[in-house]
């Protein structure tokens, strides 16, 4: 444990996200694994991050790939064991580089013991007791669910326990029932299950649905905002309400408040998916008492547009320096493929991290971003997904979760066997070992990018400096400055002229850029199209 007056590590730290199942597989099974990604850590290493968040690995069902959790104190047999998780978390330290864990703290899984306790599987003492673990009520007086609320995942989120009568209530699948945060027995068990990991040596928390866990006190139904239309898909039913009630309840800020002293204790960097589009929203979810930091997904749903990009980079204001920055995950279309696709849409999601990299807050790359990957391609037949309609494999997630490209060769060199979710092989350029031959490849475009960032941040002290953005170029060039560093993209498919602060060098500039000569840069440099580079005043 360290003293509560730990420095913020996570303050110029860059992060990368790595959804397990599908970055490195170890033995063979065509599951990634624990083993998998410590093989993987001088790679890391060498592309220059700080810490890595890792979705969950905890024993599960798998009926939300690991989302639904059965026990959150072990780890599931098809990711290795505690031993496995204790020698990643020793070499990474070792490396350098901080693991942050994936907490899901909304719901578990119906296998959990909790729930089957709660079912009567434990005798009738621990039936009362861990019932209330979970949100239960009698049926509509007219029968039906007690309420209107609909699931993320579509259809009602109450099912119907027909030995007790009533209903209990999953904001996900049925298989996925809400915890009771109105209950003080859980907050005590995860008081216990931080500390469990935060003594293993676990760096920080991602909080899964951090905008969920409390809900309204009465379980009002919430407004409708249409009639849920003839036909419409019932993933699509979640859009029909408004939801006042059933997230983004005020109290499940008591219950970050409580992880952050404990947090803090340990010098962890506690931040959670706020999934929030509006800025306005963010502030409330993140109060500066509560989590360190929260996902701002703004940047996840915007087309490649200068104004769009303004507005998701701008409009955040002083909160900015508590969001983290990410192009893309394992829950959204990966940003190439939203960019345009090919090589457009990689030179935009390169330029938009360069912003990503020097602006307040936390940078986070999403696996495989780095070699510029666009969306796998998944046939019907082999989709796996719970999200989106039968059969629609572009509304679903299968896309952004396809496994790694390490090498050349059968399934792209992430395993022997097929892969846990069947995809077309990638070209041989888009793997990592072809990647590391080519000087202007994406992956060496990535680690040039991490170390100037690194550099500069430790030369200048940038995690303490404001950022003063503006447009320049007609318009079409967003320019950030921090300090004496100047960031600037061009966004349009022409060149475009910035002006630059005299005396600038140049640090860093995209393949897209061209050779930028000479070092030091004149007044006025006309950028190439979807091109950006960082220079830095003398």
């Amino acid at each position: 444990m360290t003293s509560s007056s730990s420095r913020r590590w996570w303050a110029g730290a860059a992060g990368y996200q790595i959804y397990i199942r599908s970055f490195a597989d170890s033995n063979d099974d065509g599951v990634g694994d624990l083993e998998g990604i410590r093989s993987k850590l001088g790679y890391l290493g060498d592309l220059g991050v700080d810490f890595i968040w890792i979705t969950p690995f905890y024993p599960t069902p798998g009926d939300d790939w690991g989302y639904d959790v059965a026990d959150y104190c072990d780890v599931d047999p098809l990711f290795g064991d505690l031993a496995a998780f204790d020698r990643l978390a020793d070499e990474a330290r070792d490396r350098g580089i901080r693991i942050v864990t994936d907490l899901v703290p909304n719901h578990t899984s119906s296998s959990h013991r909790w729930f089957q306790a709660a079912l009567g599987g434990a005798g009738a003492a621990d039936r009362e007791r861990y019932r209330d673990y979970y949100i239960w009520r009698d049926p509509a007086p007219g029968g039906g669910p007690p309420n209107n609320w609909v699931g993320y995942f579509g259809g009602p989120a109450w099912t119907l326990e027909p030995e007790s009568g009533q209903y209990y209530l999953h904001l996900f699948l049925p298989s996925q029932p809400d915890l009771n945060w109105r209950n003080r027995a859980v907050a005590d068990e995860w008081d216990a299950i931080l500390g469990f990991w935060l003594d293993r040596g676990v760096a920080g928390f991602r909080i899964d649905v951090a905008g969920g866990l409390v809900k309204d006190a009465a379980l009002r139904s919430n407004p409708q905002l249409q009639p849920i239309p003839p036909g419409v898909s019932r993933w699509e039913q979640w859009d029909c309400f408004e939801h006042l009630h059933d997230v983004f309840q005020p109290e499940s800020q008591d219950v970050f408040r409580r992880w952050r002293t404990i947090c803090d204790s340990y010098g962890a960097f506690l931040h959670g998916e706020t999934y929030h589009l509006d800025p306005r929203g963010m502030d409330s979810l993140l109060p500066p008492d509560g989590m360190h930091g929260g996902y701002w997904f703004a940047p996840m749903h915007i087309e490649w547009s200068v104004d769009e990009l303004w507005e998701t980079l701008t409009g955040p204001g002083e909160l900015s320096d508590r969001l983290l920055w990410a192009a893309g995950s394992h829950d959204m279309p990966r940003a190439p493929t939203r960019f345009g696709g090919g090589e457009a849409g990689r030179e935009r999601t390169l330029a938009m991290n360069v912003l990503f990299a020097f602006a307040p807050g936390v940078p986070v790359l999403y696996q495989g971003e780095e070699l510029g990957l666009e969306d796998g391609l998944v046939a019907p037949e082999s989709k796996l997904d719970p999200v989106g309609p039968d059969g629609d494999v572009a509304a679903g997630r299968d896309g952004c979760r396809t496994p790694m490209p390490w090498r050349p060769g059968p399934f792209n060199g992430f395993s022997a066997v097929r892969p846990w979710l069947a995809s077309e092989q990638r070209p041989d350029e888009h793997t990592a070992e072809a990647q590391e031959n080519v000087e202007t490849s994406q992956l060496h475009s990535y680690r040039r990018l991490l170390q100037a960032r690194r550099r500069l941040f430790e030369a200048d002290g940038l995690a303490d400096e404001e950022v003063q953005w503006a447009r320049d170029g007609g318009g079409a060039v967003i320019v950030l400055r921090r300090g004496p560093v100047v960031a600037a993209v061009n966004t349009a498919d022409a060149e475009a002229a910035v002006h630059l602060p005299t005396g600038s060098e140049l640090i860093y500039a995209t393949p897209a850029a061209g050779r930028v000569a000479p070092a030091l840069l004149p007044a006025e440099l006309n950028l190439a199209p979807r091109s950006a580079i960082v220079c830095r005043l003398n």
